[in-house]
């Protein structure tokens, strides 16, 4: 189990919200990063304890994906309101997203940027390890259980979204592959989460080789085909075969854009845009590094790559 911590208002709705996602086990309403140990409700809403009402929510990995929950989180709030969500306000009202694990801040870091880029103000969601949290009394627990026409701020209708999140229970093959990536890449190939910009590892990678399948090693992609779009992360013409690649209509963050997945594996990869070259067919093949493996042109042989190399070696 796991736990992220989200602060999206009164945690009356956020509690409810996540306690109705499969693979959730707990979603405990409380005060996170407060100057005053244990504080009371009352203490809080005066604003002088600098705590936030916050939701931990303790998940199974392997049944829902912590991109799945963050993007839950971001359509429950408004991002851009500062102090402020529904009619509460209040600092203890603010929004962010709170871990412990040092490896989820990867994750929640390229959340946090892929929703930036959807605004042209600034979005007011904190995000950073958790400095504490405390569990709120009993009576804020499962409130609206209790009190069924209680007031939430949270649209009734991401309530039914939340019971439809989520995989099967996980697998021995899901565990070891769990196990084999990082967390970014997990997210990114088994969450369709995005990478950040710029600062990934293969955007500036120009030497000759080939691009494969990070969780099983299926052919994707050469050198050659690469080309520098300015985009921020790797950008091919075309694939080595389109039977390699399964396309899907992707309605996520308000757009409409085609989501690329390998066809083996059924891994996200990125998106492809008609803007690429138009002397190379007019398509950007726009793919996360956390979804790749760059094998180098003089290692392709031994790792089992070698009739691929004449399309390396292609001018």
């Amino acid at each position: 189990m796991k736990k992220i911590y989200f602060a999206g208002g009164c945690f009356w709705g956020t509690a409810h919200l996540f306690s109705l996602v499969p693979g959730v086990e707990k979603a405990i309403a409380g005060y996170a990063n407060s100057t005053v140990p244990h504080p009371s409700y009352k203490l809080v809403c005066t604003g002088s304890t600098g705590a936030a009402e916050t939701v931990e929510v303790v998940y199974d990995p392997m049944r829902i994906g912590l991109s799945e929950l963050i993007m839950l989180f971001f359509e429950s709030i408004d991002p851009l309101s500062l102090n402020r969500q529904g009619n509460d306000v209040g600092t203890q009202y603010r929004t962010g997203i709170y871990y412990t694990d040092a490896e989820d801040a990867a994750v929640v870091d390229a959340m946090i940027a892929t929703l930036q880029r959807r605004h042209s103000s600034p979005i007011a969601v904190e995000h950073g390890p958790l400095e504490n949290f405390y569990p709120a009394e009993d009576y804020h627990q499962d409130y609206l259980y209790k009190n069924p026409d209680g007031y939430c701020h949270v649209d009734p209708s991401l309530f039914r979204k939340a019971r439809t999140l989520g995989h099967a229970q996980g697998n021995a093959d899901r565990e070891e592959l769990r196990k084999r990536l990082t967390p970014l890449q997990w997210e990114v190939t088994q969450n369709a989460a995005t990478e950040p910009p710029y600062v990934n590892e293969y955007d500036h990678e120009f030497r000759p080789g080939i691009y494969v399948d990070i969780t099983d090693g299926t052919p994707l992609f050469v050198s050659s085909r690469k080309y520098n779009s300015g985009c921020g992360w790797p950008a091919f013409t075309r694939p080595i075969s389109d039977d390699l690649i399964d396309e899907h209509l992707d309605l996520s963050f308000g757009r409409r854009r085609t989501e690329v997945r390998s066809a083996s594996s059924g891994a996200h990869l990125g998106h492809v845009f008609p803007d690429g070259p138009a002397e190379e067919g007019g398509l950007r093949y726009c793919i996360n590094s956390a979804a790749l493996r760059f094998v180098p042109l003089a290692e392709m042989e031994e790792a089992g790559y070698g009739r691929y190399i004449p399309l390396v070696n292609i001018d």
